[in-house]
């Protein structure tokens, strides 16, 4: 049995023009293709399509997704493979939602209180969160990436956690404007886009296009998804919508 693009798009939630592009770069070519000009794809090419997004999902990119299946021998042993994998990016999420929690919690005391919020362990902020997932899941971004890399290589500990501590702060603020029903586009919400775009404008100049397609990301990359809806359900989708209000009224 065979299926056509469009029914693999529909079963596996890829378009076919990723599909399409998979067999353009000798990742998934089809098992055959029809007179019509349609790709067809059989068993075989369903589970190497559901390794590579298992893979994709982990935040490997497609070249060493090329590379890992290309070395392969034995589909059962990559698949027990890739799932030792699953369950420890499991365990990563538990972990992060975990801290997330932990933060919101301490954050919501001290507003109650009136006081400073007090980090006992700082540390624990970052549980969970690993910097070098934050520069791979910047793979889309090649230029934007390599500056951050730069920058990266320059700084000491401490500044990498302070970076870290400034992003899950910024997340967590947005977060609670959502929850407190404010719509993406509403002006609490886009003083807070803006400070995330003028702090990436600090790396290169950031264009309206470009920073539409950082929105984007936010739900079609997965290391970025599983970073904001660990924090709250559907914080991913307002983070897009919301840097596409601030790239329309304020930089088209």
């Amino acid at each position: 049995m065979d299926w056509p693009i469009a029914e693999v798009a529909r079963m596996s939630g890829v378009t076919a023009r990723t599909l399409r592009h998979y067999d353009e770069i000798g990742l998934l070519p089809p098992a055959r293709i029809g007179a019509n000009g349609h790709r067809y794809y059989e068993e075989h090419q369903l589970l190497r399509l559901q390794q590579i997004l298992v893979l994709r999902a982990l935040g490997v990119g497609l070249p060493e997704v090329g590379r890992i299946l290309t070395d392969q021998v034995d589909e059962v042993e990559a698949l027990r493979g890739h799932h030792l994998r699953l369950l420890a990016e499991r365990d990563r999420l538990d972990a992060l939602a975990g801290t997330v929690s932990r933060t919101i919690t301490e954050l919501e005391q001290s507003r109650k209180d009136g006081n400073p919020m007090t980090i006992n362990r700082p540390e624990n902020l970052f549980e969970g969160i690993q910097p070098s997932q934050y520069q791979e899941s910047l793979r889309d971004f090649p230029g934007h990436a390599e500056e951050v890399a730069r920058r990266v290589g320059g700084m000491t500990p401490q500044d990498i956690e302070a970076g870290q501590r400034e992003r899950t702060t910024q997340m967590i603020l947005l977060a609670d404007l959502m929850a407190a029903g404010h719509p993406a586009d509403a002006a609490p919400v886009q003083a807070q886009i803006d400070a995330q775009y003028q702090a990436m404008t600090e790396l290169r100049p950031v264009s309206a296009e470009e920073y539409r397609a950082v929105g984007r990301s936010c739900v079609d990359n997965s290391a970025w998804r599983s970073a904001y809806e660990a924090i709250a359900p559907g914080l991913a989708a307002y983070q897009r919508d919301a840097i596409e209000a601030y790239a329309t009224t304020r930089l088209s």
